[in-house]
């Protein structure tokens, strides 16, 4: 609609400053005309918006002009506040920063669309992290964020999950990721993902390092997860499950089942496995539940493992009894 596009094109000079008719065509998906169009209509109302000609020229606004957020949809309100996660914003110092420009935009909105907002914020909340783990303890998350700003080099001390377990490393923080509760930064050489929690030491040096021009965050999470789910599946193993028993986690979301129960209602399914030393501890939590076909290493491991915690428990407690 040319309504919504008008008030697009305030809000991008206004956000960005100087931008000429092209620039204004490529963000909007229009053409040169439909903005030559819209900036004579919005210069019309009375919008003190000029245009300077020559190769450094462009449409700008007069300094000092606002617009008022007027031009927002119902949807756009609701998805404002909806997305404004109070908890992630207090991990990195935000939090009354966040609550300062949501009470700005709700002074801004006209009455309608402030109710949609405030019914909005009234019925959601946002919660990310799952019922059965901890918060992690970030006690670098806010140095992080702030070399993640200023561009600047981290010195850290990291652990990480195999041998030699504590190392030191040199990063170029290029940003954070918040996933299920946990935070991860993205850093150079690499690019390379830490978890911020596992980070022991650090120090922010004085050296500057510059963030490759290309580097698209939100690309490069997406491709991460795809590699992450990829080595899940690196393998796969053949069950027989206990009527009832439900595979954990990914396996069980992942997991194909062939649609028929033996004698005893046992289903027989194919699940796909990151490594046998992950689905050795995955799949003894469903003890007697599930039976492991194959690969012949698992099922000779769980055997093992069975055998010797029936050992343990068939000796009398230490200092007990009779």
């Amino acid at each position: 609609m040319k309504s919504s596009r008008l008030v697009s094109i305030l809000l991008l000079l206004q956000t960005r400053g100087r931008m000429t008719a092209a620039q204004l065509a490529e963000e909007l998906e229009v053409s040169v005309r439909t903005v030559y169009r819209d900036v004579e209509a919005l210069s019309a109302a009375g919008v003190p918006l000029y245009g300077d000609a020559g190769h450094a020229g462009g449409y700008r606004l007069l300094d000092g002009y606002r617009t008022r957020l007027t031009g927002l949809t119902t949807d756009e309100a609701e998805a404002l506040f909806l997305a404004g996660a109070p908890g992630p914003a207090a991990d990195l110092g935000l939090g009354p920063g966040l609550a300062a420009a949501q009470l700005k935009v709700r002074a801004a909105l006209p009455p309608e669309l402030r109710a949609h907002a405030d019914r909005i914020s009234g019925r959601f909340h946002l919660d990310a992290p799952g019922w059965y783990a901890d918060a992690d303890d970030t006690p670098h998350l806010a140095a992080v964020a702030d070399a993640v700003w200023n561009g600047r080099v981290l010195d850290v001390l990291y652990r990480r999950w195999r041998e030699p377990t504590d190392v030191r490393r040199r990063l170029d923080p290029y940003g954070l990721v918040l996933k299920a509760g946990r935070w991860y930064v993205v850093a150079g050489p690499g690019p390379r993902t830490f978890r911020v929690d596992q980070i022991l030491e650090l120090t922010v040096s004085s050296e500057e390092f510059t963030r490759p021009e290309d580097f698209d965050l939100a690309a490069y999470w997406t491709a991460y997860q795809r590699e992450f789910h990829d080595r899940l599946r690196g393998g796969e193993a053949r069950v027989r499950l206990a009527p009832g028993a439900r595979l954990p986690g990914s396996a069980g979301a992942a997991a194909v089942y062939n649609g028929r129960t033996d004698e005893r209602g046992w289903t027989l399914a194919t699940v796909p496995i990151e490594s046998v030393d992950h689905a050795h501890a995955e799949f003894l939590r469903l003890g007697t539940d599930i039976e492991v076909l194959a690969p012949a290493e698992l099922r000779e491991r769980i055997a093992r493992t069975v055998t010797e915690l029936a050992e343990i428990y068939g000796n009398s407690p230490a200092g007990g009894g009779d």
